[in-house]
Formats: C-alpha cells, sequence, structure tokens
C-alpha cells in the first residue's frame, strides 16, 4: 500500500508488446480514446503543450491541459500538469503542477507499465488531499482502461 501523500504510483502487466503500449500512450488520438479525451494534435512533443476536452460523461466541460517534459520512444514518456482541476470558476496556472511519467519495461508476457505522479506535497494545503485521492482513484481506473484498449489490438 502506498502511504506517500506525495506521489501515486502504480503499475500493471499489459499483455501486448512494448511498441503496442507506446503507441496507445504516446499517438493522440489512441491515448484518448482510452483515457477519455480529445487532444489535438497527433502526439506528445517534449517542451510541447497538448490540450484537449475531456470526453468522460459529466466532464465535457472541462479541458486537459499538459506540458510533455520528456519523451523516449518506447521507453519513458512525462508530462506536468494540475491535478484534479475539475471546477471551471478556479484559475490553477498560479499552482505548482504535479509531474506524470509512464515507464515501460519489456518483460516475459508483455510490457510492465509504471506510473508516478509526483508532486502533491507542493500544491496548496486546501487542495492537496483530495487532489491526491482524485488522481489515486484515476489512476487505478485509467490502468483499466489502456489494459482493455491494448488488448483490443
Amino acid at each position: 500500500m502506498n502511504t506517500s501523500t506525495d506521489r501515486i504510483e502504480k503499475q500493471i502487466l499489459l499483455r501486448a508488446p512494448r511498441s503496442r503500449v507506446w503507441r496507445a500512450l504516446a499517438d493522440a488520438e489512441q491515448f484518448g480514446a482510452w483515457f477519455g479525451v480529445n487532444l489535438t494534435g497527433k502526439r506528445f512533443v517534449q517542451g510541447q503543450y497538448v490540450q484537449g476536452h475531456i470526453t468522460y460523461p459529466g466532464y465535457e466541460h472541462l479541458v486537459m491541459d499538459v506540458l510533455v517534459e520528456r519523451v523516449e520512444p518506447e521507453r519513458h514518456l512525462s508530462w506536468r500538469w494540475h491535478p484534479a482541476a475539475i471546477d471551471i470558476t478556479i484559475d490553477y496556472t498560479p499552482e505548482p503542477t504535479t509531474l506524470v511519467e509512464f515507464d515501460l519495461t519489456e518483460v516475459d508476457g508483455g510490457t510492465l507499465l509504471r506510473v508516478v505522479e509526483s508532486g502533491f506535497d507542493q500544491l496548496p494545503v486546501g487542495r492537496r488531499a483530495e487532489a491526491f485521492r482524485i488522481n489515486d482513484d484515476g489512476w487505478g481506473q485509467q490502468m483499466g482502461n489502456l489494459e482493455r484498449h491494448v488488448g483490443q489490438g
């Protein structure tokens, strides 16, 4: 069990080749299909912002906005964002961001994907616990979404 308040860590063994998992992460259309967002652009490019409307029912009014930090094909993808930025009346831009990292490792039987989101302790105290809870639950759901997506071919 993860007892840290600063980082969320999830991992899953995906029964798919690393190249397939990478496409699901790095191709904006595929990412959007399992994550629930309609992203602009075709792929994640280091140093660039990627945005898109959330497509999950009830959250369509929200925009996901990330700054791509690092791209190492078939190994690592990371970005920064404002976690749990779900109140459209709040300007989250002055707040620190968290770092989301996807690390892929080829293993017997498929690809081990490790997702780490860190930096929650830097968030304003009034938002910290709720943002952590929302994203901890969210990453658990997203791992299942990704597993179903890569299993479809």
